[in-house]
């Protein structure tokens, strides 16, 4: 081949075709295998946490805490997590991806093994703290698997990764509560999960950033080229250029130059054109979590059936969940791609069923409801990422992932309130209630059908 510049646009045209539209031109081969690394990630996060949660109130009591501080240091755990997403993952855009995740897990694994070490309640409570602030592995690794691949892909790639995180999530509790079964079990499965953080740790080590950052840089780039919108967005992509540019030297700048860069992104979040986004993910997030809060105390109250028949339907729903993030490939192809679409229809769904539940009037419609609802949950989980992510841009994906998991976090504040006080008057009324949340939802979605027509080509406007 002659050289020169058409041999040079030939060759990248190979390239991108080779890489079968997966939106990294550069190393295919490098991409997939980095996604693939990121799912083992997911699994072994998820799988060494759901080792240690379920004991947690067990051990806490038999260190002589009341039920009022058990709850206090639980309350204190989400509040902390409410506060640090945002900026964990706004300084995940700033330092970059490799040493945010890398600190996330190691300092998580710190905060596992003092829980190992907890012999008083004091040590507990100090246990949770490095993980309350930095225990955001999966959002950092979402954000990371968004620089990856396409908006094309995006839905199905992250459909995969809460699958496998949700597998971690299905068998982590079966080998914690046989580990339970033995003496000191509890500190066994403790020092077990921080073992398992490391190994994570040393996982995301070895992976090949060197050939992801060059693969994210001709993704950009690409993505720049092909913009109608090119004017408007040549600024936002030479800034996005030029940060990631720098992000192996911004670990090592002023943690006060950090902190305020940090601060100027979110600003721009709060002043962007994503409210509704987030809204509705607010709204959805409490309704789901009203028709969980007393799922099995309404069951037993309704039907007669025992709390061991409702552990076994969860674990049913989970395993259906997973089934689902592995069929969202061939759902985003029927709908043409469009997550606007995929949601409304979803949320409808949810809160159909939601309604059916609400109004069983035996056991085999409820089981019903929730043979259908993991599937519409977990694709409308994955759509409102896909839809925050399309509408910001991945030049902030990861602070764009910190609110969104902040927002759910105020959602799991306010639900148990929310549904203490409807099931005093009815077992029906936390059910009944996250109906009208979702439909209130399905209004604003509704409402703002015309801005997410052409959602494709849509970026994050700051006032």
């Amino acid at each position: 081949r002659r050289p020169g510049a058409a041999g040079r646009m030939d060759e990248d045209e190979e390239e991108e075709e080779a890489a079968g539209g997966r939106g990294v031109a550069a190393s295919p081969a490098v991409s997939a295998r980095f996604v693939r690394c990121l799912y083992a990630v997911g699994f072994l996060d998820l799988f060494g946490v759901s080792m240690v949660v379920p004991l947690m109130n067990l051990h806490i009591k038999s260190l002589g805490a009341s039920h009022t501080v058990a709850g206090i240091i639980g309350s204190l755990y989400g509040v902390m997590q409410l506060f640090s997403s945002t900026f964990v993952g706004c300084w995940s855009d700033i330092v970059g991806r490799r040493y945010s995740l890398l600190a996330c897990i190691l300092l998580s694994a710190l905060g596992y093994f003092l829980l190992g070490n907890s012999t008083t309640v004091f040590l507990f409570a100090l246990s949770r703290v490095p993980v309350g602030i930095f225990k955001h592995t999966l959002s950092i690794s979402k954000a990371l698997l968004s620089d990856l691949v396409s908006e094309r892909d995006r839905p199905l790639v992250m459909g995969r990764f809460n699958a496998a995180s949700s597998v971690g999530f299905i068998l982590g509790p079966v080998v914690g509560g046989y580990l339970a079964e033995f003496e000191g079990g509890f500190y066994q499965t403790s020092f077990i999960c921080a073992s398992i953080f490391l190994l994570n740790g040393g996982l995301v080590w070895m992976l090949p950033w060197s050939e992801e950052n060059i693969s994210n840089r001709d993704h950009y780039q690409d993505k720049g080229t092909n913009n109608c919108l090119a004017k408007s967005n040549h600024d936002l992509h030479l800034e996005s250029a030029s940060s990631r540019a720098v992000t192996n030297s911004s670990f090592f700048q002023s943690p006060w130059i950090q902190v305020a860069t940090v601060l100027k992104k979110i600003k721009g979040i709060a002043c962007s054109n994503l409210w509704d986004v987030f809204l509705v993910r607010f709204l959805m997030s409490v309704a789901i979590l009203l028709y969980y809060s007393n799922f099995t105390l309404a069951l037993e109250e309704r039907f007669e059936v025992k709390p061991l028949f409702a552990g076994y339907l969860m674990s049913y729903s989970s395993a259906l969940g997973v089934l689902a993030g592995c069929l969202l490939g061939p759902i985003t192809r029927l709908y043409g791609h469009n997550t606007y679409r995929l949601l409304l229809h979803s949320s409808t769904f949810t809160c159909t069923l939601i309604l059916l539940y609400a109004s069983a009037s035996s056991i085999w419609m409820v089981i019903l409801s929730s043979t259908f609802l993991a599937f519409s949950t977990t694709i409308g989980r994955t759509c409102i990422i896909d839809l925050e992510l399309t509408v910001g841009g991945n030049e902030a994906s990861g602070t764009l992932l910190g609110v969104g998991q902040s927002v759910t976090s105020v959602g799991r504040i306010i639900a148990p309130l929310l549904s203490g006080i409807a099931q005093e008057f009815s077992p029906c009324g936390p059910p009944s209630l996250a109906v009208g949340l979702a439909l209130l939802a399905i209004v604003i979605m509704n409402a703002n059908k015309q801005k997410y027509h052409g959602h494709g080509s849509v970026k994050l406007k700051n006032q």
